[in-house]
């Protein structure tokens, strides 16, 4: 069972390296869908600050949502560096010299 989550995350992570755009604009709709839906069921307040919650909510899940992203790549680029690292000393086979 925890090679299969770790096979499922390490899909989630491949496609978020991938997608890193799509991902963020993805957490920014759902988090203004979401700011916008909690808004609405408080009937006391004004619709105008309801849509400027609904915003500020939308600009914090942005900045989360970058800062996973840096998080993410970082890490790929140390997993990167880490197996270059570990494989760097191989020498390549190279077949030129065969005519």
């Amino acid at each position: 069972m925890a090679e299969e989550s770790k096979t499922t995350m390490e899909s989630v992570r491949s496609w978020v390296v991938q997608h890193k755009l799509r991902t963020v604009g993805c957490l920014w709709l759902s988090g203004i869908t979401g700011s916008i839906a909690y808004n609405w069921s408080r009937p006391q307040m004004k619709t105008s600050v309801r849509i400027i919650h609904a915003r500020l909510h939308a600009q914090a899940f942005t900045l989360a949502a970058l800062a996973g992203a840096a998080v993410v790549e970082y890490y790929d680029h140390k997993s990167s560096q880490d197996k270059e690292a570990q494989y760097g000393n191989l020498v390549p086979l190279d077949n030129s010299h065969k005519n």
